[in-house]
């Protein structure tokens, strides 16, 4: 690490440490990606689409994971910072919109990342119900309360050792679904796998017809590879790992969502797998008996919880950065000064995702896919394209291949998810977006910004280059000059 960057490694305040490499990177977007996903969804799928064709839904998934992965990747490696996306809406759209593409982005972020996390609590708790199949509705609550804040006592500490911690659980998740696909395998029936319902796929049939809501379901699964980019300032090398990290999770993720799903359909009968609320704990039964399954079952429940953990560890970073550029509220700009983390933003998402904890599964999928679609996946294609008219002297380490194909995929697959989502989560998607629109224009006034101000126009990255400053190692906290529009 050069001079420059004493600031990051020294933890001086306002500043993350760069310390997780390109391994940690793929392990936290790994454990993100997997976590509870896959073992809680595979029923909702199957039922979804009505039978084995279902594993065609996550090779769909999986191309629109990629698609979008690519943008990340582009965006992320030429923009390493904390925040994401945040940083993406601000650098493309600030000459129009002023901030208020990143002032929305924040306001969703919010409550969609969060949400993200509470399914990997439902799921977690799900699967406690192979023990203690008799819990009552307050006792299955009060664990999902109880889970969020151990997971909130853990994050509270220093990014080195949450770097081993988040290692571990990759470790654990692997170990997890290995053990899942070789109990599948072990009485593997090619006939209950790949034999499907009389007119699956004719027009009409249960394939199309399931597949939007199937497609909303794998992308679900999928999301997750995105999480080292909220982590920009922590990440070494970032214009290489960040990439990296992204395309390898998916590419990895993909390879095990169709193994493990396929394993399934060829271990326990679809009609069973539909109506199952703990299928690999079902699958493990079967091939190798109750006390191998309560040994996988322990095993997910701790894969859940790593899940949460690298969540809103990535997470956190979003309203962290959106208040210390001045676009949300000042007090979730607050860094620990003993352990460097973002404590407000962190106890405010750990609050949020508590309550998501409280609803149902499928309710929850579709409303946090519903929320970030719009300001954050099909937003964030756009400033792809924006960026590359607007800034074409940003330095990209990683330029997308094939470009715009990608970009196209990813949009209409966006378009199409968003669309499928239920009528009543589409529905509270747009209001709490016009909401933030109304918040935005009252914070706008306060402030005398656009449209009650002149757009000021800072080009980051492009005016650290220009300072001779590679954006692996800058500052990220001595701003450039303002520039009135």
């Amino acid at each position: 690490m050069t001079a420059s960057t004493g600031t990051v490694e020294q933890g001086q305040e306002g500043h993350f440490r760069r310390r997780v490499g390109p391994w940690s990177a793929t392990a936290i977007n790994m454990t993100q990606m997997c976590g509870i996903g896959p073992f809680v969804t595979i029923p909702l799928m199957v039922a979804t689409m009505g039978g084995p064709q279902a594993v065609f839904g996550w090779v769909i998934g999986a191309v629109l994971a990629l698609a979008d992965g690519l943008v990340w990747a582009e965006l992320g490696a030429a923009m390493p910072g904390a925040g994401g996306t945040y940083l993406y809406l601000r650098e493309a759209f600030q000459y129009r919109t002023g901030k208020l593409m990143p002032f929305l982005f924040a306001w969703t972020a919010v409550i969609s990342i969060p949400l993200i996390m509470s399914t990997g609590v439902i799921g977690l708790v799900q699967y406690l119900g192979f023990f203690f199949p008799d819990m009552s509705w307050l006792e299955v609550h009060a664990i999902g309360l109880l889970v969020v804040a151990v997971v909130m006592v853990a994050l509270l500490r220093r990014i080195e050792s949450i770097r081993l911690l988040t290692t571990a659980l990759w470790v654990v998740m692997i170990v997890t679904v290995v053990l899942v696909i070789a109990a599948c395998y072990t009485h593997f029936d090619a006939s209950l796998a790949f034999t499907f319902p009389q007119g699956a796929f004719r027009a009409g049939g249960p394939f199309f017809t399931g597949l939007g809501a199937g497609l909303l379901i794998a992308v679900y699964d999928y999301l997750g590879y995105n999480t080292t980019a909220y982590m920009g300032d922590e990440l070494r090398d970032p214009g290489r790992s960040m990439p990296r990290s992204i395309i390898v999770s998916i590419l990895a993720m993909m390879l095990v969502y169709l193994t493990l799903n396929v394993g399934v359909m060829g271990a326990v009968p679809w009609q069973e797998v539909a109506s199952s609320s703990s299928v690999a704990s079902l699958a493990v039964t079967r091939s190798w008996g109750h006390g191998a399954a309560a040994l996988v079952t322990v095993l997910i429940i701790v894969t859940a919880f790593g899940s949460v953990f690298a969540g809103l560890l990535g997470g956190s970073r979003v309203p962290y950065n959106a208040a210390r550029d001045r676009v949300f509220l000042p007090a979730f700009a607050r860094l620990s000064p003993k352990g460097g983390y973002p404590s407000v933003a962190l106890v405010f998402m750990g609050v949020v995702t508590a309550a998501g904890s409280l609803l149902d599964l499928t309710t929850v999928i579709n409303m946090l896919t519903a929320v970030a679609v719009i300001v954050q996946s099909i937003a964030q294609v756009a400033a792809l394209v924006v960026l590359r008219r607007r800034q074409p002297t940003l330095r990209r380490p990683y330029r997308m291949a094939l470009y715009p194909l990608p970009a196209v995929v990813a949009l209409v697959g966006w378009a199409y998810v968003y669309v499928s989502a239920t009528p009543l989560s589409i529905g509270l998607s747009l209001l709490w977006i016009v909401a933030g629109v109304v918040a935005f224009l009252v914070w706008a006034r306060v402030r005398r910004s656009w449209p009650f101000g002149p757009i000021e126009v800072r080009e980051a990255y492009v005016e650290l280059q220009e300072h001779g400053v590679d954006a692996r190692d800058e500052d990220e906290h001595a701003e450039p000059p303002a520039v009135t529009a």
